[in-house]
């Protein structure tokens, strides 16, 4: 989306004149630099931005109060000489605990990455029921010895891997299963510190704009790892369908004053392209 903010606004200075953002943004630099000194405060008193003082935390405003789903992200990286053995251990192994009724988790999809990191393996699970339930799995799961052998072959295989716990935003998709074949891309960005909630209330009228064509999954933003964190999951049915989407949303009105805003929030941003593993249901 930033690549396309940049074009247009360059597209605009090569045409009649400078584009102008949309009404409400404040513009830089009117002031002469012989005047600044005098004048600085009341400068800033126009362009600092006013931040309203929270009361409540950013888990309780901007996810969904009719659940109290936890959702785990793990991203592992694996040896590529042992991504083929990862797979099918993983196949063996992860099912029987989706379907285990006295776990209360359940593995929303698994892929390997296919554009971005290589030899890569994502897992996305959700615990019904909050922290506790994750206690009450990770309990289970050390007391389990399949599951202790399963850990030990596959950290054989890994070169590194990370995990972060995740609530799922209000306004989104909920993650549920899906017939394929499809390609699911994962778009992470880092925010800034104190933008979460800015984010929020963009990407609550933004959703709207990409539902056409059932390509939203899920939105997330992390509580427990890296923090400020915001992933949004999305399906396609190949790269051509995901090019032909995301153009699309650049027509309807409203969008690219959207991204206009969005894009000075985020300090870094990251794209997957993932296909799902046979046991994923989310295929």
């Amino acid at each position: 989306m930033a690549a396309r903010v940049l074009l247009r606004r360059s597209a605009a200075g090569a045409g009649a004149g400078p584009r102008l953002p949309p009404a409400g943004l404040a513009l830089r630099g009117l002031v002469s630099s012989a005047s600044r000194p005098r004048e600085d405060s009341w400068l800033k008193s126009l362009f600092v931005r006013k931040v309203d003082p929270r009361k409540d935390a950013h888990s309780n405003l901007l996810a969904k109060r009719e659940t109290s789903s936890l959702y785990k992200l793990q991203i592992h990286n694996v040896k590529p000489e042992c991504l083929d053995a990862y797979n099918k251990l993983c196949q063996e192994v992860l099912p029987k605990i989706h379907e285990e009724k006295h776990y209360p988790c359940a593995l929303v999809g698994t892929w390997n990455t296919w554009y971005g990191e290589q030899d890569q393996a994502v897992h996305l699970w959700r615990y019904e029921g909050g922290y506790p339930a994750l206690n009450e799995v990770m309990s289970k799961l050390r007391q389990n010895k399949e599951f202790t052998e399963f850990r030990k072959e596959r950290g054989n295989m890994l070169l590194s891997r990370k995990n972060q716990l995740l609530l799922e935003f209000s306004f989104w998709n909920e993650p549920v299963p899906r017939a394929g074949p499809n390609i699911y891309e994962l778009r992470s960005y880092q925010l800034r510190p104190g933008t979460m909630i800015e984010w929020g209330n963009y990407w609550a009228r933004a959703i709207r704009f990409r539902q056409d064509s059932n390509e939203a999954v899920g939105g997330f933003f992390s509580q427990i790892g890296q923090l400020y964190m915001v992933h949004h999951l999305w399906a396609y049915k190949d790269l051509q369908t995901r090019e032909d989407i995301r153009n699309a949303a650049w027509h309807k009105p409203g969008w690219d004053e959207l991204v206009y805003y969005t894009v000075p929030l985020i300090q870094e941003m990251e794209s997957r392209i993932m296909i799902p593993l046979k046991i994923s249901p989310l295929q």
